[in-house]
């Protein structure tokens, strides 16, 4: 950075500022550093946070106080620290979590050694690819409009860079870096509109899709971490209404094996295909688009039509459908996606399940949970004499009962099961009896296979927004849900939910939600759904962003060029117009380059003219002379014919330097070209 040496005086803008050019610009480029690591502070781990905000303050103080910075075994000793503290966080130091750490921290104790304009350029491109990573955990209207001031306010940083001399105002800076960035902003569009949509050459590593939501897997518990995530899961649009809230069931993982502890999938191997559902009822037809999930398995609406093996399209990845009925995907779900599906929520499937699936869904694990084991061998006895399909039909009645009756309460905050015992499901149903939803599903598909009824445990979603935003329904993260399914030779797979018997509104629209916080309160009390109508306000906003800026696609783009008039574009139509566009911004930026040295003022147009009429008289002229230094060397040249010419040079210097405004520059100019020609004709 550019400083004042000390001992030189300084210009008269000096004395507008209390501090050294050194010092202030040093403090505002701080400021720029910690506006451009504050979104990422919600990410990082919290010793990042303070470090870099110790580091930052620690370099605020020596410049303000104008000492000297710390050597360099101080900076290694701290970078030493950084590097342990990321590998004890991570476990590495690759990745993205590492990373975006690793960067944060170099950025910060980069400027513990900001000694020259190189070291400056530097913290600058740092913080310009710290910019790039935010994007990375949000692509929101809002982070894009805080990362352009970031860009705004680095690009000012550096143009105050590339003036080493006198004390500029930050606000020519920042005037230049706003017309330089203006001036980019057609390239910007054009890329936007017309670089192809390619799939990208390489991927983020696995930790960058982690986030709150739903598993693979569930365990006592498990549903307390999305209870207090309200964004959105994904957004649907129905032809026609869509079905009333209790028939909103979607399906996103099958978990059948339980080890007393946890509940996964299934390993039973794929079935043969052409188990299609049986419908009932009209379809229900809709487009949906999902957010990244964590989750490798699509969440559709019960009951999705395909046999087992069948494949989706799932953006760049090919979904496959279980024999239990999910649509399952290679990877997680790492990107939104936008599909156009059906489902019958009236269905009827899986009548034909394998030995193996049936076995599974059997299976209870040996020697754990044995009240809950005694209790589904009474019912299965005092049921003995129904057949098979009505046994499994009372048992399931029985149950709902006995949540109904039997003193159940539905809770976000239960506490943790199975810590002194490892029979959390006896103590779940026979002592404590308060839960929310993984509890009773995980229950009651414990004593349906106790009863000697195959039953699952199925997880996804439940539900949706009871207001349709923009005619799309909202479904969010904290309505993610787990219910039951028993088998019937008649029926085949039903759904069970039994949550729903000592809550009705959990399956009515309520999601899972923890009483309100401080804030939350008060705003309800000052002004009743006040915080969901500015929710939805930005979320309209949000999904207008995603739409129209971010989901712009290859479609869109060829759909963009029909609308200009070509009928059949294709990628070389796109290639034509971009080299077609690229090649007009060249000839104007080299137009606008040829402008730009040109003198453009009134003045130094006028003095370019006179320059040429002088040359053409045979005096050459130098750009550091005067208009009287050309009369004196024009009568040194010519004598007293010149004399005409000499005054009239005369009257240019008092027009100019003594605010003489007697006589128009377009007027005088016009007298000048005359005597200039009148004397070229007397003296040819």
């Amino acid at each position: 950075m550019s400083a004042i040496p000390s001992g030189h005086a300084a210009s008269p803008r000096a004395g507008r500022s209390p501090l050294p050019r050194e010092a202030r610009d040093t403090l505002f480029l701080l400021a720029i550093i910690a506006g451009t690591l504050l979104p990422h502070a919600g990410h990082l781990p919290w010793w990042c946070s303070a470090i870099t905000a110790a580091v930052l303050g620690w370099r605020a103080r020596l410049a303000w106080r104008s000492e000297a910075l710390p050597g360099r075994w101080s900076l290694m000793a701290v970078l030493a620290l950084v590097i342990g503290l990321t590998y004890l966080t991570h476990h590495t130091l690759l990745g993205r979590e590492a990373g975006i750490t690793m960067l944060a921290m170099l950025m910060a104790l980069k400027t513990l050694e900001l000694r020259a304009r190189r070291d400056a350029f530097v913290v600058f491109f740092l913080g310009f690819f710290l910019v790039l990573t935010q994007f990375l955990y949000s692509q929101s209207p809002l982070v894009a409009l805080w990362m352009l001031a970031c860009v705004w306010a680095l690009l000012s940083a550096l143009v105050l860079a590339q003036m080493p001399q006198g004390v500029p105002s930050l606000k020519l800076a920042a005037r230049i870096a706003a017309r330089n960035t203006l001036i980019g902003v057609p390239v910007m569009l054009a890329l936007f509109l017309l670089f192809p949509r390619l799939p990208p050459l390489w991927g983020l590593p696995k930790d960058a899709g982690a986030r709150t939501g739903l598993s693979d897997t569930m365990s006592f518990g498990a549903f307390a971490e999305v209870a207090n995530d309200d964004t959105i899961a994904m957004r649907l649009r129905f032809e026609g209404p869509p079905p009333a809230q209790p028939l909103l069931y979607f399906r996103a993982q099958v978990l059948s094996r339980f080890d007393g502890t946890t509940w996964t999938a299934s390993r039973v191997t794929w079935g043969a295909p052409g188990r299609d559902p049986v419908p009932e009822g009209p379809p229900v037809r809709y487009v949906a688009t999902l957010e990244p999930l964590r989750v490798s398995a699509l969440p559709l609406l019960e009951v999705a039509p395909g046999a087992t093996g069948a494949t989706l399209q799932a953006g760049r990845q090919t979904a496959m459908r279980g024999q239990q009925g999910q649509w399952l995907t290679p990877q997680p779900i790492a990107e939104r996606l936008r599909l156009t599906l059906e489902a019958w929520p009236r269905a009827r499937w899986g009548l034909s399940p394998s030995r193996a699936e049936r076995n599974e869904s059997l299976s209870l694990p040996a020697g754990l949970n044995p009240r809950a084991v005694a209790l589904g061998a009474e019912l299965r006895e005092r049921f003995a004499a129904l057949d098979d399909d009505a046994r499994a039909e009372a048992v399931h009645r029985e149950l709902l009962t006995r949540i109904r009756r039997d003193g159940f309460g539905y809770t976000l905050t239960p506490g943790t099961y199975g810590e002194t015992t490892p029979n959390a499901v006896d103590e779940f149903w026979f002592d404590r009896r308060l839960g929310f939803c993984e509890h009773f599903a995980a229950a009651y598909v414990v004593l349906m296979r106790a009863a000697g009824v195959p039953a699952r445990v199925v997880t996804g979603f439940q539900g949706g927004d009871p207001q349709l935003q923009d005619g799309d329904l909202i479904v969010r993260m904290s309505q993610a849900h787990a219910w039951a399914e028993f088998w019937t030779s008649t029926r085949g797979w039903q759904r069970a939910d039994p949550t729903a018997a000592v809550a009705p509104e959990r399956v009515q629209g309520q999601p899972l939600r923890p009483p309100p916080g401080v804030f939350a309160g008060a705003m309800d009390v000052f002004s009743p759904g006040l915080l969901l109508e500015l929710r939805g306000a930005w979320e309209r906003l949000n999904n207008r962003w995603q739409q129209t800026v971010l989901n712009f696609s290859a479609g869109d783009q060829m759909g963009l060029l029909r609308r200009l008039g070509f009928e059949e574009p294709d990628w070389g139509t796109l290639a034509q117009i971009a080299g077609l566009l690229f090649a007009s911004l060249g000839v104007a930026g080299a137009a606008v380059a040829a402008w730009q040295r040109r003198p453009h003022d009134p003045w130094s147009r006028q003095r370019a003219r006179v320059r040429r009429e002088l040359a053409r008289l045979g005096l050459e002229t130098r750009d550091d002379e005067t208009p009287r230094r050309w009369a004196e060397r024009l009568g040194a040249l010519h004598g007293d014919a010149a004399g005409a010419l000499a005054a009239a040079l005369l009257q240019l210097e008092a027009q100019r330097y003594r605010q003489d405004r007697t006589a128009g520059t377009s007027q005088w100019q016009r007298q000048f070209a005359a005597l200039c020609a009148e004397f070229r004709r007397r003296n040819a």
